[in-house]
């Protein structure tokens, strides 16, 4: 892999929209701040989707407000509209992720309206984020697979990548929001919009429904793709996609990347965040390198304390 690649957790967004439990906005800045402290690159700490359809996202803007600037610089927020990103903007955000899917009856589910309006704001949802001095995100959701129509042609991605109302995203995100997608699709689909698209940093979203969370975003990476995004425990799933479930855990990823921050040290207190979370939502760990860190080995450096041995946070 030639590609210099970093991660951004996305736990707080993607890994809490199907948990039943909501999180304080005091624990999301707790959060975000030992994430960031850590090492971690970068996080996304919200939605603007709609509270009454996705519970755990009502407190995101007061968690914008608490956050200081360098932390900031470093957030993520979700959003849909034009009027998203002026919301958050007030906030204090300056990174937005613009959220369309390439699927237009998952855009319906998802933000209710097509995929062809979801284009047609973009612009203006653009100056927006220029105005408040910030970066904005082309996210295209189901591109890979729709839980409606199945298999999403590779061509109808390129064409939103292509289309001239986008232009202004800093980024792409390419999302395997089913996690249904394997290696080959992944390579192919980051390969073609790299060659075929304007020049933009690619981020993989991937999702590990079906056990491949991993390797499709070592797939993206080596076609191209130069952040990757994961969650605590491999907690996340959408709620208007039926069949989505967690996110590629971000331990997993870190211990297959191994950044040049990451260090036994580090990996065991990403591993003890993720524990105490995981307890304070109910949430089974689906972290294969989360789950093996607690080995009883004493010959291998990434092992640490069984659970039980560890304080919450």
């Amino acid at each position: 892999m030639t590609t210099p690649v970093t991660l951004r957790d996305v736990t707080l967004r993607d890994g809490l929209q199907l948990t039943g439990k909501p999180l304080s906005t005091d624990r999301k800045v707790a959060v975000v701040r030992e994430l960031l402290s850590l090492g971690i690159p970068s996080v996304e700490i919200g939605s603007l989707a709609n509270p009454a359809l996705v519970p755990p996202m009502a407190n995101t803007l007061e968690v914008i407000e608490r956050l200081d600037p360098d932390e900031l610089a470093r957030s993520w927020v979700w959003v849909a509209t034009p009027r998203h990103v002026e919301k958050a903007a007030r906030a204090g955000a300056v990174n937005f992720q613009y959220c369309l899917s390439a699927s237009d009856r998952h855009n319906q589910a998802n933000i209710g309206r097509s995929t062809e309006d979801s284009l047609a704001a973009m612009p203006v949802a653009i100056e927006h984020a220029r105005s408040a001095g910030g970066r904005i995100q082309l996210c295209v959701a189901t591109a890979f697979t729709c839980p409606f129509d199945g298999l999403v042609p590779e061509e109808t991605v390129l064409r939103i990548a292509n289309d001239p109302r986008t232009e202004g995203a800093e980024d792409i995100v390419l999302c395997d929001t089913l996690g249904q997608a394997v290696p080959a699709q992944v390579t192919s689909l980051v390969s073609a919009v790299a060659t075929r698209s304007p020049a933009r940093r690619i981020v993989y979203h991937g999702h590990d429904t079906w056990g491949i969370g991993v390797a499709n975003s070592l797939a993206a990476v080596a076609a191209g793709a130069s952040e990757l995004d994961g969650a605590l425990g491999g907690l996340g799933g959408c709620p208007f996609a039926p069949g989505a479930s967690g996110n590629a855990a971000t331990e997993d990823l870190l211990f297959a990347l191994r950044p040049d921050w990451l260090t036994p040290d580090t990996f065991g207190a990403v591993v003890e965040l993720a524990d105490g979370l995981l307890a304070e939502l109910d949430e089974p760990n689906r972290s294969r390198a989360g789950q093996a860190a607690h080995s009883s080995t004493t010959a291998f450096e990434w092992a640490v304390a069984a659970p039980d041995a560890q304080a919450c946070r």
